[in-house]
């Protein structure tokens, strides 16, 4: 027998018996209901953000601030003091990441609002950082406006976010969804021209930066595109002080019935946490008191997105249990090693799940029966395509116990796909063709956040999805497809990951999607994928990726995690590949790292709310990937 073929062997072995063991661990992860539920974690911003909410509805006195949830915030404080960098003293938006300028002027806010003295070494490391990063003047806008709320900001330098947007046809509709959940409820906070105390002599002059203006930047001059939009905001300012009363009153009233609407059958506004905490600022500034229906159910939602056990405190930004379950059934599938009636159980919970409510994507797609899933418990309002994609991937898998229903479901689902799929034919993540770039001019698009374009990680998981519900390679929609994937394949062969980090996803996601649609191992596309993931692999065998990669344009390499190496994996497996030594000591790697238990350790996040400002660890990516890849793996060897 050659060294190969038992180098080979030895592998298929030990593939099999961590396929065992993950396998075991993540059946004995799985509710009662059926679902799959991880932590999602992030950045120290939701920890400051909390405490400054607390501000907001709890005001000082002139002895000082003692707000009834102190026991809440002094352990914020303890969990905004735990990530802050040994290097520089700031905060940063993913593990290992340097210093940014917003997410530590958050946290100095918080930290001295809460009481920690400015005068100590955290705070004074803190200072030094954010102010050799630009200080206060070079945060974003979401920061600015927050802090101009309390009069730590010149509200004539923060973008206005006029109500009346609301009355101006379908603008509105032409944001991404997360953007437009945010934008209304902050709209009336705004317009409402909150009185806020703070506690006595606060101030955070000291982050200043000395003799920077505080004036909104415009590096490109009046004449640009963004120098329109700052002109447009000084006219909104005027409207401000001498526009029509009834106007705006009318459009705060329409501001508001929107918000209430959407927090019907959904935990929360858009069920995300920036648009949760402004429905309750919204709330309070327009005189609902803390008796109030809609107040209680809103802070309801929000406090439940905190995670304080005793060890750990910190906010999740939303809960991940569609996904995290469509994921988990994907990958017990794969292997086998499930009882048919737990993933029958998983299924059932899964088709209860399906949107059948008209949302906010109906807006350009009207006729369309609804359908979809979306991320969380509960969000009704916004089934997104990518979660979809997931969810019809595991059920044409797994069947449910109702084979009528689960027929139905699948066959509204696929033409929901079908009815989403934008011009460029590509997929984006709630709406179609919601890509005007004129939207990241405005003044308060610095948050990299305004738009939703079509990305090929999300139309690759669909025309995977598609092709598993039997949708033949030619129809139109598929072909369309793939043309997107070919046309936006990056020059060094990789593609880019909107929605995880960053080419590595992006690529074995274009890949499984090109081979689901009936592309040839041969074409030079699907080689240079394969190709490029060869080339980045690192020396233990595994892959890994930095969230610079976004700052960059391009792929930034990292220590190897188990999500990222799994992703590689199997894009080399959908690119034809199921020999190479790369193959092998790709899953060498996960075998060799996996734990007694059958999890795998992962502290990077690998996964991306917005490219450059917010990222996320989900915390079933280490376990559910790795199994799908070993499973996906150890077929080629059988």
């Amino acid at each position: 027998m050659s060294p190969t073929l038992q180098m080979t062997d030895a592998g298929a072995a030990g593939a099999a018996s961590a396929i065992r063991r993950a396998s075991e661990w993540l059946l004995s992860q799985q509710s009662e209901k059926g679902y799959w539920w991880g932590d999602l974690t992030a950045d120290t911003t939701l920890e400051s953000d909390y405490i400054y909410l607390q501000l907001w509805l709890y005001e000082p006195n002139e002895r000082g601030w003692n707000p009834p949830t102190r026991p809440q915030i002094d352990r914020a404080v303890r969990s905004i003091l735990a990530r802050q960098n040994a290097s520089d003293g700031g905060f940063s938006i993913y593990p290992g990441g340097p210093a940014d300028v917003s997410a530590s002027v958050k946290a100095y806010f918080a930290l001295k609002v809460a009481g920690i003295d400015p005068a100590s070494s955290e705070m004074a490391r803190l200072r030094n950082c954010i102010l050799s990063l630009g200080g206060l003047q070079a945060c974003n806008s979401y920061v600015k406006i927050n802090l101009s709320l309390f009069r730590l900001y010149p509200a004539a330098d923060v973008p206005s976010v006029p109500p009346e947007m609301i009355l101006m046809g379908d603008v509105l509709y032409h944001m991404s969804a997360w953007a437009r959940a945010i934008v209304v409820p902050l709209a009336i906070v705004q317009s409402m021209l909150p009185v806020k105390a703070l506690p006595p002599g606060f101030s955070l002059d000291e982050i200043l930066a000395p003799g920077v203006s505080t004036a909104f930047p415009n590096p490109d001059g009046a004449l640009s595109k963004k120098g329109f939009f700052l002109a447009l905001d000084k006219l909104f300012k005027l409207w401000e002080r001498h526009g029509s009363d009834m106007l705006r009153g009318k459009a705060i009233a329409k501001c508001k019935d929107w918000v209430l609407a959407r927090t019907q059958h959904s935990d929360g506004l858009a069920a995300i946490y920036p648009p949760m905490m402004y429905t309750i600022m919204a709330l309070d500034v327009m005189g609902h008191d803390e008796n109030d229906p809609a107040r209680i159910e809103a802070e309801r939602h929000f406090d439940d997105l905190m995670v304080d056990d005793g060890n750990r405190f910190f906010f999740q930004p939303c809960f991940s249990v569609v996904w995290d379950t469509a994921i988990a059934m994907h990958a017990l599938a794969e292997a086998g090693t499930a009882p048919p009636e737990r993933l029958q159980l998983a299924a059932d919970w899964l088709i209860s799940k399906e949107v059948r409510r008209k949302g906010d994507w109906s807006k350009h797609r009207p006729n369309t029966e609804s359908s979809g899933w979306y991320f969380e418990f509960a969000n009704e309002f916004y089934p997104d395509i990518d979660d979809t994609g997931m969810v019809m991937i595991a059920l044409g898998l797994v069947n449910g116990r109702d084979a009528t229903a689960h027929q139905a479901t699948s066959k509204r689902a696929v033409q929901w796909l079908f009815d989403m799929q934008a011009s460029d034919g590509g997929w984006a993540a709630f709406d179609v063709d919601n890509s005007w770039p004129a939207l990241s001019h405005v003044p308060f698009a610095d948050h990299n956040a305004m738009l939703d374009p079509t990305c090929p990680d999300i139309t690759g998981r669909v025309l995977e999805c598609l092709a598993l519900h039997g949708v033949d390679a030619n129809h139109a929609a598929m072909r369309k497809g793939v043309e997107y994937l070919i046309r936006t394949q990056e020059q060094d062969g990789s593609w880019f990951g909107r929605w995880g980090v960053d080419y590595i996803y992006g690529t074995y996601l274009a890949l499984r999607g090109l081979r689901a649609a009936g592309e040839s191992d041969r074409e030079v596309h699907t080689l240079r994928g394969g190709e490029w993931l060869r080339s980045i692999q690192n020396a233990d065998g595994g892959w890994g990726e930095s969230c610079e990669s976004y700052a960059k344009n391009t792929y930034v390499n990292a220590p190897s995690t188990p999500s990222q190496t799994a992703w590689a994996l199997l894009g080399l497996l959908a690119s034809g590949d199921d020999r190479s030594d790369s193959l092998e000591r790709a899953a060498d790697y996960l075998v060799k790292t996996q734990r007694p238990d059958g999890t795998w350790d992962e502290p990077q996040a690998t996964g991306t709310g917005f490219p450059r400002v917010f990222y996320l660890n989900y915390h079933m990516y280490r376990n559910s990937f790795p199994l799908l890849a070993l499973a996906a793996f150890l077929k080629t060897r059988a």
